[in-house]
């Protein structure tokens, strides 16, 4: 095991060296002759030394600049929370001068990705945050990366192929195949459910994560509930709330029957204050992440259970990852599920968001 109490003075009498030049090996300065440096070298590798990186860091008075990529969004999304935690991890790390700009990209265009990707590029970060679009639009710029050594973290939806230097998220076909089995914990009776999606041209949702958290749940439906009905409901990214509201009516006068919903992503309110504003106590929707309008909604008995995505711990750990790898030289561990929280109306307010 690397002994962190080893001094200076102590590799220069094992390698038989002054203490000036033991210095000037560890922190690769130069007039170090070749057979010291051969010295210095062996005796590290006897005593196994490690450098405490932690000091030196805080000796470097050098500025990190870091950048994320992420969607545009609305105030109060789940997206804020990632935001804030980044935030924070850089006050917690205010001694190593780092610092994140956050640049967003229309979700579905891959002129606003590319355009400010590019600008990501062109900033020369020392590190990279990413919330990837599909695979093919954010490979050129994962490849860019690479080939100038930018260490990037990967959050929300996972692509093994572009080689992150970690990820951080729900394991998301996990998360969706447990989403069925709490729905059915009180729907298991009906004999038909609705899924309310949330398309941005009609036939594609907006993150991959989305899409597998469907094929979990309706793995864990066809396993187990094969006989129930999946009635889909679209109402699309670019709608309005009234155009939602039109819709949600014409759904229940079709479907009177169906008295559980869910949706695979953070927009479970606006089937939530409907049910409230029409009434609907008989009706219930399931969801996923911690935002106000979501807490409300459960509050209200609208919302029968959340996940909880950790979006606050996300955005702390991406920074902080960037950090051990970079500044501190430490391992990363490559993929980081977070945990699959469920909330209801008897646990809601005791919910900790930005518990680290």
């Amino acid at each position: 095991m690397p002994n962190e109490r080893i001094t200076i003075k102590d590799i220069a009498e094992k390698a038989g060296v002054s203490v000036g030049t033991v210095d000037r090996v560890l922190h690769k300065r130069p007039n170090v002759s070749k057979k010291s440096l051969s010295l210095v070298t062996k005796a590290l590798e006897e005593m196994n030394y490690e450098p405490n990186m932690y000091a030196s860091a805080l000796a470097n008075s050098r500025r990190y600049d870091f950048y994320c990529l992420m969607p545009k969004h609305e105030s109060e999304a789940y997206w804020e929370e990632v935001e804030q935690g980044q935030h924070k991890c850089c006050d917690a790390r205010r001694d190593f001068h780092v610092h994140v700009t956050i640049k967003y990209y229309k979700r579905n265009d891959v002129a606003s990705f590319n355009e400010q990707s590019r600008a990501i590029l062109d900033a020369n970060p020392d590190g990279v945050i990413l919330v990837p679009a599909k695979l093919d639009i954010t490979r050129p710029f994962t490849e860019e990366m690479h080939s100038r050594n930018i260490p990037f973290i990967m959050l929300d939806s996972y692509f093994p192929d572009l080689k992150p230097l970690a990820f951080y998220g729900q394991d998301s076909f996990a998360s969706g195949y447990f989403a069925a089995k709490m729905l059915m914990l009180i729907a298991g009776n009906e004999k038909e459910i609705m899924l309310m999606k949330q398309t941005l041209d009609g036939f594609n949702v907006a993150s991959k994560q989305q899409d597998n958290r469907e094929v979990g749940f309706r793995h864990y439906m066809a396993d187990h509930f094969p006989n129930i009905k999946i009635n889909v409901l679209d109402l699309p990214y670019q709608s309005t709330r009234k155009q939602h509201n039109i819709l949600l009516e014409r759904f229940f006068q079709e479907h009177p029957d169906t008295h559980h919903c869910i949706t695979l992503n953070s927009k479970a309110h606006l089937v939530g204050e409907f049910l409230l504003k029409t009434n609907r106590r008989d009706v219930q929707i399931m969801g996923y992440d911690m935002v106000e309008k979501n807490a409300r909604c459960v509050r209200e008995g609208s919302i029968s259970f959340l996940i909880a995505q950790h979006g606050y711990q996300q955005g702390f750990y991406s920074v902080d990852a960037l950090v051990r790898a970079i500044i501190l030289k430490k391992h990363v561990t490559p993929v980081n599920y977070m945990p699959i929280e469920i909330l209801s109306k008897e646990n809601v307010d005791f919910y900790r968001r930005t518990q680290i």
